[in-house]
C-alpha cells in the first residue's frame, strides 16, 4: 500500500526508530564509569534505566502527576538505577552528563539519508516523548533534518495518550488523517491509527540488543511496512 493522497506530514517516533538509544547509553555510561573507576554491566544498567521510562510517564498519563519534561524523568530514574546497581549518587556535572546522554544518541545508518529523501515530499517531524531541547540537541549532533520539533512537550502529553498525536498534528495545522505516524513500535502505531493517522512500521530488529526478538508485524495492520527509512522513501515515491 502507499500513503493516501491526503498525507502531508510524517511524524516519527525517535528513540529506537530514528536513533539507536541502547548502544549510545551503554557507551556513555561505560565512558563515565571508566573515568570514575566504576565497574558495572553497563548494558544491564542501560536496559533498567530505559525500563523505568514507561512507568514514570504513566503517572503523568494517568493524571497522578502534572506534565514534566523527559529530562526530569530521566534524572529521577537515574537516581533509582544508580541505587539499584550501587553506582553511588552522581551529582552536579556528573548527573548532568548522564542525563544528557540521551541528547547524544547516534542515528541508525539509514536515518539521515532516508529522512532527507522523505523531507523532499512531506513535512517531517519527531513525534517523540523527548523534550524540545533533547530532540533539538540530538538533531544538531546527528544531522537529523527535521522541519519542526513536535511531540510530548508541544502537546503536553506523553504517547500513547491521544493528545500527544492530536496536539502534534494541530501544531502544524493538520488533521490526523493528513499525517502518517512512523515508528518501530506497534503500540505507538496502534494509538495513532485509532485517531485516523496512516501508519508506517519500520523494523529495527536490534533496538533492544541481539538477544531480544521483535514482535512480528500483523499482516495488513499498517499502511506501510519497511526495513529502513530509505525503503520507506522508495515506497512513498521520494
Amino acid at each position: 500500500m502507499t500513503a493516501g493522497y491526503d498525507t502531508k506530514a510524517l511524524l516519527f517516533d525517535v528513540f529506537g526508530t530514528v536513533v539507536d538509544w541502547r548502544s549510545g547509553i551503554i557507551r556513555e555510561l561505560g565512558a563515565w564509569g571508566e573515568e570514575r573507576g566504576i565497574v558495572a554491566e553497563w548494558d544491564k544498567v542501560a536496559d533498567v534505566w530505559r525500563g523505568l521510562y514507561q512507568p514514570a510517564m504513566q503517572r503523568i498519563r494517568s493524571g497522578n502527576r502534572g506534565f514534566v519534561r523527559l529530562d526530569l524523568l530521566h534524572e529521577e530514574n537515574l537516581h533509582e538505577v544508580c541505587h539499584q546497581f550501587g553506582l553511588g549518587e552522581p551529582s552536579g556535572a556528573d548527573r548532568h552528563r548522564l542525563v544528557t546522554a540521551w541528547h547524544r544518541l547516534d542515528p541508525w545508518p539509514d536515518s539521515v539519508a532516508g529522512l532527507t529523501r522523505l523531507k523532499s515530499k512531506f513535512i517531517i517531524a519527531p513525534c517523540s516523548n523527548g523534550n524540545i531541547a533533547l530532540i533539538t540537541n540530538m538533531a544538531k549532533r546527528a544531522e537529523l533534518p527535521w522541519d519542526v520539533v513536535l511531540g510530548a512537550e508541544v502537546a503536553q502529553a506523553y504517547k500513547p495518550h491521544p493528545q500527544a498525536y492530536l496536539g502534534s498534528a494541530d501544531a502544524i495545522d493538520l488533521k490526523p488523517e493528513e499525517c502518517m505516524m512512523v515508528a518501530a513500535h506497534q503500540d505507538d502505531l496502534e494509538a495513532a491509527a485509532e485517531l485516523g493517522m496512516a501508519t508506517a512500521y519500520v523494523l529495527r530488529p536490534n533496538e533492544f540488543g541481539p538477544d531480544v526478538k521483535i514482535q512480528p508485524t500483523r499482516d495488513g495492520a499498517w499502511t506501510q511496512v519497511a526495513g529502513s527509512f530509505v525503503e520507506l522513501a522508495d515506497q512513498l515515491g521520494c
